[in-house]
């Protein structure tokens, strides 16, 4: 396997390059980067595989779409924390107890090692592989009509995430740029011998700057919104949404779950958020059919989350609260996406 993996790589492009469209690899800060490159429309977007295959950056005419604390990529390595486009897996958001149920079992997840965190009401958040290092680049490639990178996480090989969460699985992450379009690809083949529940999503940071974060507005493409405990774990209870549309953000704070999703013909729900005349536009595929909204004040960002289930989803689901658990079966593979669309930058 080892030895298969070595000469995959040395069969991958450094760079592809077709018409508008160009795929690339490049070192900044001594880390390999991945860039995609859309020149007709002055879009690039760059992918560090080493920590966690995130999207770090996205760029329109030079101007970021995704916010970060950091100047330089060294310091997102030197202090790794949530920026760009972050996946949670193998649960996302916050389980109720260092314990979660799966397939009528109780599994019992292990502090000691050390490689989940708590939030503030010391409750496990954002599962194990947010900055993982051994992502592997399987694919790079630009055409005539988009430019992508196709990574792989081989979660069964590390005995540390599987004594946590024991299916063994693979995932594939692609990004792929078209028209201005940012596609993020999610592919999880289960690799167990027994059905393997998802709780996974991603905690993207959007920023704009042509106003500032109280002048931003908000639509949301829900028709419920989930009522929360003070730890921020769903109660059972839903609510139908009461925000405006668009929504205004100044003077509110927005630590939300909504589901119901309002989609269209294609079976896209567009969330998004305007400023005078930047716009980002969320679209969630089927099968993100929650989304979570994280805007605190005084921050120069948003997050749109597209959830494959709500917080603490094993949990509710064995309780029979949460009835939209999905899983994937034996040998089979779940997948999904969600697109990214910035205008006016």
């Amino acid at each position: 396997m080892i030895l298969r993996q070595a000469l995959l790589s040395l069969l991958i492009p450094v760079m592809s390059i077709a018409a508008d469209y160009s795929a690339e690899r490049a070192v900044v800060d001594g880390i390999e980067v991945i860039r995609l490159k859309d020149a007709a429309r002055k879009t690039e977007v760059s992918v560090v595989p080493s920590l966690g295959h995130n999207a770090y950056q996205m760029k329109v005419n030079g101007k970021d779409v995704f916010w970060s604390p950091y100047r330089t990529l060294k310091e997102f390595q030197q202090k790794p924390t949530q920026l760009g486009n972050p996946f949670l897996a193998p649960w996302a958001n916050r389980i109720d107890g260092d314990a979660y149920w799966a397939n009528g079992k109780k599994y019992n997840l292990n502090p000691e090692l050390k490689n989940f965190r708590y939030d503030a009401f010391h409750q496990p958040i954002h599962g194990l592989v947010t900055n993982a290092k051994d992502w592997r680049v399987v694919s790079l490639k630009a055409d005539a009509n988009s430019a992508s990178v196709t990574s792989r996480l081989e979660y069964w090989r590390h005995p540390d995430w599987m004594a946590q969460f024991p299916f063994a699985h693979t995932i594939e992450m692609t990004y792929s740029l078209r028209e201005g379009v940012l596609e993020v690809s999610t592919a999880i083949e289960n690799l167990s011998l027994e059905p393997m529940p998802l709780s996974l999503g991603y905690h993207t940071y959007y920023r704009i700057d042509d106003s500032p974060r109280d002048a931003w507005r908000v639509h949301v493409a829900a028709r419920e919104q989930v009522v929360l405990s003070k730890t921020l774990v769903p109660t059972g209870e839903r609510r139908a949404v009461t925000l405006q549309d668009p929504q205004p953000l100044a003077g509110i704070q927005l630590d939300e779950v909504f589901t119901g999703l309002v989609r269209d013909d294609d079976g896209r729900a567009e969330f998004r958020v305007e400023g005078k005349t930047q716009k980002i536009s969320i679209l969630y595929g089927r099968k993100f059919d929650v989304a979570v909204i994280y805007a605190p004040p005084g921050r120069e960002f948003i997050c749109f989350e597209p959830m494959a289930g709500v917080t603490n989803a094993f949990n509710l689901a064995q309780a029979g609260v949460f009835k939209g658990l999905q899983s994937v079966a034996p040998g089979e593979t779940w997948r999904e996406s969600f697109w990214i669309k910035p205008a006016g930058y």
